[in-house]
Parts: C-alpha cells; sequence; structure tokens
C-alpha cells in the first residue's frame, strides 16, 4: 500500500478500507470495533499517512491488515510501547493501538500500567471477549471468577481484572467503555479518544461468537430477561450519558472533586450482571502529557522531533556521527 505523503484530500469511508480478506469468523465483534475505528477517521478527516495503527497478536491484532493508513503488527503484549517510540518520534502523528484483552492485561499488563503514568497522547483500544479467541477459548484475564465457557472443562477459578478500575489507577486521563455492536456509539466514543490530550483508553465488549457462549449478543440485549408487561427483552446494556453521569474533572485543584470522580468511576467499573454501563467513565484534561513534558526540557522538540531530523546530507552520506557509538559498543 503506497499513501503519497502530500495527500491532504478529503477521502471517502471507502479509502480507510482495504482489499485484504477479512478471516474473523462471522459475527465477531472485531467487525464493529474495525468499521467504529474506520468510521471515526473519516469522520474526523485524519489524512491516512498522519495514522498508524498498532497491534499485538490475537485476533485483534489483524486489524492494521484491514484500515488503508499504516499500521504496524506487533509482539504480543507489546504494541503499546512500539506506539509510544512512533508518536514520541512523531507526535504530529494519530497514534491508534488496539489488542485483545489477554494481549493487553495478561502478557502486555505491565506495558498497560504504566504507560498511564506517562499520559501519551495516543488511543488504546482493547477487545474485551473474556477469551483468546485465536488459540481456542482459554480464559482471558477479564473472564470473571465462576465462569464456565465452552472451551473449560471446569469453571473459571481466576477472578477478573477490573478494566476499567485499572486503567483508572493507572493514570489514563481518558476512561471508556463501548459495545462493539453499537458502531454508532462506539465511533463517537473513539473519535473522543482520538481528540483528546493525552493517553486514552476504551475498553470495548466484544461477544466472541465461537468460545465465549456466555457473554453472547443475545446475553447483553438481555434476551434471557423478558419484560412480563411489554414481552420485550430488557437489555443489560446502558449507556451512562443518558442517566446524567459527568466523567470530566472540571477542578483539578480541588481534591474533593477528584476523589468523588474516582469513586463514581469505580463504583460504575464494578457495575456488571443486569446492568452494564457503556460510554465515557472518566476524562481529566489537566495533566500534562508526555510530549509536553519532554518539550519542557527540549524547547524545539515539537517542531523538530527526531522523525523530522535529517540524517543525511544532499550526497547521501549520514551526518549522524556514530564512530564513538561503534567504539562503546565494540567486542574485540
Amino acid at each position: 500500500m503506497a499513501i503519497k505523503i502530500d495527500e491532504v484530500k478529503k477521502l471517502t469511508l471507502e479509502e480507510y478500507k482495504t482489499d485484504v480478506h477479512n478471516d474473523w469468523c462471522p459475527g465477531c465483534g472485531d467487525f464493529g470495533i474495525l468499521q467504529s475505528v474506520q468510521v471515526a477517521l473519516f469522520e474526523l478527516g485524519i489524512p491516512r499517512h498522519k495514522a498508524v495503527v498498532f497491534s499485538g497478536i490475537g485476533c485483534s491484532g489483524k486489524t492494521p491488515h484491514y484500515i488503508n493508513v499504516y499500521g504496524i503488527h506487533t509482539l504480543h503484549g507489546r504494541a503499546v510501547p512500539f506506539a509510544i517510540g512512533a508518536k514520541l518520534a512523531n507526535p504530529d502523528l494519530n497514534v491508534i493501538v488496539v489488542g485483545g484483552d489477554g494481549d493487553g492485561l495478561g502478557i502486555g499488563v505491565g506495558h498497560f500500567v504504566s504507560s498511564g503514568r506517562r499520559n501519551v497522547n495516543l488511543t488504546y483500544i482493547v477487545y474485551n471477549n473474556a477469551v483468546y479467541g485465536l488459540t481456542k477459548g482459554q480464559a482471558s484475564p477479564t473472564l470473571k471468577l465462576g465462569v464456565k465457557t465452552k472451551s473449560l472443562p471446569k469453571p473459571n477459578i481466576n477472578d477478573s481484572i477490573n478494566p476499567i478500575a485499572l486503567a483508572l489507577v493507572s493514570g489514563y486521563t481518558f476512561i471508556a467503555r463501548g459495545y462493539s455492536y453499537d458502531v454508532k456509539h462506539l465511533k463517537e466514543i473513539i473519535k473522543k479518544a482520538i481528540l483528546h490530550k493525552g493517553l486514552a483508553f476504551i475498553d470495548v465488549l466484544q461477544p466472541c461468537p465461537t468460545y465465549n457462549d456466555i457473554n453472547t449478543k443475545d446475553w447483553y440485549s438481555g434476551k434471557d430477561r423478558v419484560d412480563p408487561v411489554t414481552g420485550k427483552p430488557i437489555p443489560r446494556i446502558y449507556k451512562l450519558e443518558e442517566t446524567g453521569y459527568d466523567p470530566y474533572v472540571h477542578n483539578p485543584d480541588d481534591p474533593n472533586e477528584l476523589n468523588l470522580k474516582w469513586v463514581q468511576v469505580v463504583e460504575k467499573s464494578l457495575e456488571w450482571g443486569d446492568r452494564i454501563p457503556i460510554g465515557i467513565f472518566y476524562v481529566n484534561e489537566h495533566v500534562s502529557s508526555y510530549e509536553e513534558r519532554i518539550s519542557d526540557v527540549i524547547s524545539d522538540y515539537f517542531s523538530n522531533p527526531p522523525a523530522m531530523q535529517k540524517i543525511s546530507l544532499k550526497d547521501g552520506r549520514t551526518n549522524v556521527m556514530l564512530e564513538h557509538l561503534l567504539r562503546e559498543f565494540s567486542t574485540t
């Protein structure tokens, strides 16, 4: 895929899609997340050469193959540090990281936590289906204690990670949850996450129709519990914004407000079962980004970031002096 550097025209939605064959299972929640990211990029009018999607390993790891922007398919659990490196090298990029719950909250949980204290300006989307779908449905870190999905011989004996609460205490400054079968709602969350200054996290509930036979699309839509009056299913999912919930920190100097915001995020993050909230849980736009902290030390960082610096002369010869490094790391 060749992307012209001078690309500035308004693109169509189709131009954010590739023609790569998609081999996700029929009905997979990944399709809704993929569509939401594509539509978000389109509606924000982000040029393709200024967007890059990083992924780890798993079904979600294929996402960059299907989005017509720059894409990097990295190692298991390591997508975030790769993405941080790219963002710091070129802060003008719109960087999106995608990964499964096993990728991000299992082997990659150390990076998930450490990234929060840096507050790099990027968006991290976790596909949360509570199983390792690509490797036959083992329990992931988000599967609830005592739940037995079809691939488990016995109910899960591990308690689950709470992604929303973990993101809060780790320092993420934008925290949200979406549902993959509500593309319109999810793409609006993704747009706000991309526009947020700082590290944004989106936990996306994403049914796995092949290996998770408990948290299915029908379960989320409440088809197992019918209203005796209306005869209609009672959905488990509801939207925070429709309840008057305010996720924004308005006065960062008021410790009482900050404490109350943290309490309400934790309370909402614990809701599961009959009522499951989606929407934006927390936004704190008053925390400096890591890029801003760098610019406090390197004054021309934003105007002359590493990716923009010239490393060769007009005749092609390098202007980077490596002799001292070669001497330092020499083994002879």
